[in-house]
């Protein structure tokens, strides 16, 4: 079936069920907002767009797709010749999804979502608002499942394996230790662990169920007494069971958390109505108490260990070394003219293999020559992406797991001539990201604060990146972690503020996004760490441990101060200490040429 179709198979099955509205998102069950396994794309299939965020409601005359500004050109192209309007997410005059499906729900009609894959903050919401309407809510079904048939994809059933302690710097034991403390604090009797991350933290295991990160479908609660890993038995390597039973571990099936809830009883639950699914919470009894809170465990692995952060010093090392080796091979490969970008990115995943400890991609990498640099999420195909020239900017966002460490980096590679408009615009991106990364700031500090820093040389001149400015990146882990990120704008329910604190990392990606034209963004990733402390209280400040030139034929030096080219030039120094011993004698002199002072 094509999307129209799909559509209409959908729209029949809403009049069976008496279904007014339906609500399609982009989650799991696990309510993990970005990357999901292929079970899961429900969004997508249903739609025609293939980009990672956003949902779809549909009902008997209208059917919408609501994505962020990431994804407006995607979508504008995806979605053409169907029946699905874009609905550009924050822009004037667009309703936020919840809301419209509220408002579309008739007086005593019927809105419907699977409610496996819908929060129990948000399904509380819309149920309060259905009620003042005489209106119902159904959640038994999962329509676009339905609709989808024997064609979808089957779940994963990938195996676990462990992150060895050298690489944690702490066991599973003293792990659950810590969250147990924290839970105490809270005075909380049970903690229900739904993100697809936390379980793979506090046990110190990895998986394969969604590509390029390094998750396995699970879930974990745990008690003062007790530790339960939800999780299938097929998944588990015999080295895995024997390290989770020596650390106390109790191993129950997957689909059992939702029969042990319904036992569980006048009990303080430690969980997160944003990331606890609207099936698993009508399971909890009213006679429980509800603590709505972030879990310690995402608190816990935003802050990284020292173990942690030589891992991933020595990772980005290596990832400095890759992407230095692209770049000087793609600047001596465009004048060829035999060069696309499926192509060029195919060698950069080849060149990040060959690191030690390599396990995959942390995300799907982004290699947009010129206008396709507009989309911040493109994805070039084989017979569906544009030829490098030996012009212009190539976008390159891109990033390798390796079992010390999770890199993300950007560079807009300079190809050959550049218009002054092109140079203007990269410096201006070039200015904002050096402010940022230069900040001084004091403790209590959120990136919200900061973000203006980032993006001012761009509103200067009447620009914006309609994307945040920076996000958490796990531990061998999800690519794009919480709780703490950059961005502007009043803190949200599913986007709250969260203080930066020491041993945090974060990233720095200011860009400018002319659809049909061009892209720039640029990346590093950043350390929190302790500066002074003083009268006024303890300074942080920001270390750059990301390694790899920028683009100095970009760059107008007339657009610079003095305090910004000591930047740079110092910068581009450490980049040349920390990886000329891993680059031969050729790698070396060329890259001793891009580091060459301002």
């Amino acid at each position: 079936m094509n999307t129209n179709e799909k559509i209409t198979a959908l729209r029949e099955l809403m009049r069976e069920k008496g279904i007014d509205v339906c609500y399609i998102p982009n989650e799991d069950d696990h309510l993990s907002a970005e990357y999901t396994a292929d079970y899961y794309k429900s969004k997508s299939y249903i739609s025609g767009f293939s980009g990672e965020a956003g949902c779809v409601i549909v009902t008997q005359d209208f059917a919408g797709l609501w994505t962020d500004g990431r994804y407006f050109t995607q979508a504008e192209n995806e979605l053409e010749g169907t029946c699905v309007e874009l609905m550009r997410m924050r822009q004037e005059g667009v309703p936020d999804p919840i809301d419209f499906l509220i408002e579309q729900t008739p007086e005593g009609g019927k809105a419907g979502y699977d409610g496996s894959v819908v929060s129990a903050r948000d399904s509380i919401r819309i149920s309060n608002e259905l009620r003042k309407k005489n209106a119902s809510l159904h959640i038994s079904d999962d329509l676009a499942g339905m609709v989808w048939g024997s064609e979808r994809p089957a779940m994963p059933k990938e195996k676990l394996f462990l992150l060895e302690q050298e690489y944690t710097g702490e066991s599973a034991s003293e792990r659950i230790r810590r969250v147990r403390e924290a839970m105490k604090a809270e005075d909380a009797g049970l903690l229900i662990l739904t993100a697809l991350e936390d379980p793979c933290w506090l046990f110190n295991i990895r998986g394969n169920d969604i590509a390029c990160t390094p998750v396995a479908y699970a879930f974990a609660a745990v008690s003062m007494d007790s530790t339960v890993y939800y999780v299938d038995r097929d998944k588990l390597t015999e080295e895995v069971y024997a390290y989770l039973s020596a650390s106390g571990v109790e191993i129950r099936p997957y689909e059992a958390l939702a029969e042990d809830l319904k036992a569980v009883r006048d009990t303080r639950v430690m969980c997160s109505l944003d990331s606890l699914n609207t099936k698993l919470y009508a399971c909890l009894g009213s006679d429980n108490r509800i603590i709505n809170t972030i879990s310690p465990v995402a608190r816990f692995r935003a802050v990284k260990n020292e173990t942690e952060i030589r891992n991933i010093r020595n990772a980005h090392i290596k990832d400095g070394a890759a992407m230095v080796r692209f770049i000087k091979w793609i600047r001596e490969t465009a004048p060829a003219d035999e060069l696309d970008e499926v192509k060029a990115q195919n060698h950069l995943y080849e060149l990040r293999a060959a690191q030690p400890l390599y396990i995959e991609p942390s995300f799907p990498t982004i290699c947009a020559y010129q206008e396709n640099g507009a989309m911040m999420h493109y994805s070039a195909a084989e017979g569906n992406c544009s030829r490098i020239r030996p012009r212009g900017f190539l976008l390159v966002d891109s990033g390798g797991t390796y079992k010390d460490g999770t890199t993300d980096i950007t560079r807009t590679i300079s190809l050959g001539f550049l218009t002054d408009e092109e140079k203007m615009l990269y410096t201006r991106v070039l200015k904002g990201h050096l402010a940022l990364a230069r900040a001084r700031f004091l403790y209590g500090t959120t990136g919200n604060n900061l973000d203006i820093l980032a993006r001012g040389p761009v509103w200067d001149i009447d620009i914006d990146y309609q994307c945040g400015t920076g996000h958490g990146v796990g531990h061998v882990l999800s690519v794009h972690e919480g709780p703490h990120g950059i961005r502007w704008g009043r803190p949200l329910p599913g986007r709250p503020n969260a203080v930066l604190e020491e041993g945090m990392i974060v990233t720095n990606e200011p860009g400018v996004y002319m659809p049909h034209k061009l892209g720039i963004r640029i990346e590093n990733e950043l350390l929190v760490q302790k500066g002074t402390k003083n009268f006024y209280g303890q300074f942080l400040y920001f270390d750059d441990i990301t390694l790899c030139p920028y683009e100095k034929d970009a760059i107008d030096l007339s657009l610079l101060n003095d305090e910004e080219i000591r930047q740079i030039n110092a910068y581009h120094a450490h980049v040349y200490e920390m990886l000329s011993p891993l680059l031969n004698e050729e790698e070396r002199e060329w890259l001793k040429k891009e580091t060459e002072a301002l």
